[in-house]
């Protein structure tokens, strides 16, 4: 008996398609002839013209869309004889206007499942990368008099890649160079998680230490802090010299309760990672520890494009996020206070301890006020049964993340039952 025949073969793929489902890329999955058989989100949102390709020859599509014949050729020699292909370049026309692609495939083969092995495959739109390109050819073109004009311009270009590539969010990106609406009014209420965090006493930690010093220490914290957030998906909305705000849930959300588990994850991460500078700090001279406090806070806020003709701020307003900012004023140095509202979202793996209830500048009536010690088990809203009921044997494989363990289990069963049944004959 094959190990595959103990799971159902649209799970399987469907598990191995996971870490494409929601990349910023347009992924597919196709058998080894070919035929697509499975595709993200973002294929389908780029190219709304093939509509249903499910079950479809690919180099097909790839005529569908207009790709050159040269293209699709090389795309299908290269794959045979290589197993995988890189085509860097493919213009192609939607919805009126001209976007840049790359093509990535591979084949992928699998011992233990047969149905698994085919050809994965990405498109990567860099459209934005070939305009400031064309940019850069443009002024080259003209022929400026003046070659260090032509340089700024260059370094212009090119930081402003780097900054948001580095800075940006996937989502935020994408809605700046594609969104050709005014977005001076482009605000909604949606229920979010506020984070807020300072350095206690950074006023005076802060006096009389030398510029460089100084630099050092609140450009590593902040670099360090940001790291973190961007790696948990919150979205940094600002620094206030040594504060720090972020939110969860906008412009991209995982559902109340998993944005407010990330956020509890992003906190306790971010305090661990202080404990860890503090060497770091030292060896620069930084004697005395930094200690932070944290508030975080759910609730529905206004979110959205504020500010003038002149500047626009990306940003949320609303007493959530002000109640998140009474927190962390109120948490004594390396704690995190979070609401009622946030404790009943996490509740179910969080470890945390009531505080009191206080009555907060701005706020009518008492507010229960928590400690967020640990999380009991921070994967839980990951956690994915799978079952597999056969003829023979039922399988229940109650965690999908440690579906590989479970695997290597059944073989070790599989060989255990052929040396018993070789010993009875």
């Amino acid at each position: 008996m094959q190990i595959e025949e103990f799971f159902d073969r649209g799970n399987m793929i469907d598990l191995s398609f996971f870490n494409f489902s929601n990349a910023i890329t347009a992924a597919y999955f196709a058998d080894p002839e070919l035929r697509i058989l499975k595709v993200n989100k973002n294929f389908r949102s780029f190219f709304p013209v093939l509509g249903n390709v499910s079950n479809a020859y690919f180099p097909d599509v790839l005529e569908q869309l207009g790709v050159a014949h040269d293209d699709i050729r090389s795309f299908s020699e290269k794959l045979e004889s290589e197993g995988r292909v890189l085509i860097p370049q493919i213009s192609l026309v939607i919805k009126g206007e001209e976007r840049i692609f790359s093509l990535l495939s591979t084949r992928t083969t699998d011992s233990n499942f047969s149905y698994l092995n085919g050809v994965q495959g990405q498109f990567v739109d860099r459209t934005t990368e070939f305009e400031l390109r064309r940019e850069r050819e443009r002024l080259l073109e003209d022929k400026l008099r003046d070659s260090e004009i032509i340089a700024e311009k260059t370094n212009q270009l090119e930081n402003l890649a780097n900054r948001l590539a580095k800075y940006l969010s996937p989502q935020i990106y994408n809605s700046i160079f594609t969104e050709s609406a005014d977005t001076k009014d482009s605000f909604s209420r949606k229920n979010l998680t506020i984070f807020f965090s300072d350095i206690v006493g950074f006023t005076e930690i802060s006096d009389g230490m030398e510029p460089e010093r100084l630099a050092f220490l609140i450009n590593t914290y902040l670099s360090e802090m940001s790291d973190i957030a961007i790696e948990f998906g919150g979205t940094i909305d600002k620094f206030i010299g040594d504060a720090i705000l972020i939110f969860f849930g906008d412009p991209e959300t995982d559902g109340d309760q998993e944005d407010a588990v990330k956020c509890a994850k992003m906190a306790l991460r971010m305090r661990e990672r202080i404990r860890e500078l503090q060497k770091t700090w030292q060896t620069h001279g930084i004697s005395k520890p930094l200690r932070v406090r944290m508030g975080v806070n759910t609730g529905f806020c206004t979110v959205g494009n504020f500010g003038s003709d002149h500047r626009l701020e990306y940003t949320v307003l609303g007493s959530p996020v002000n109640l998140a900012a009474r927190l962390e004023s109120a948490a004594e140095p390396d704690t995190i206070l979070i609401s009622e509202s946030t404790r009943l979202l996490i509740g179910e793996i969080a470890q945390t301890t009531y505080v009191q209830d206080i009555t907060p500048k701005g706020f009518v009536r008492p507010i229960p006020v928590h400690r967020l010690d640990d999380l009991s088990n921070g994967d839980a809203a990951h956690v994915v049964p799978m079952k597999h009921v056969g003829e023979h044997i039922e399988i229940n494989i109650v965690d999908s993340r440690n579906i590989h363990e479970a695997i290597a289990e059944l073989k070790r069963i599989q060989e255990e039952f052929a040396r018993r049944l070789s010993a009875a004959e």
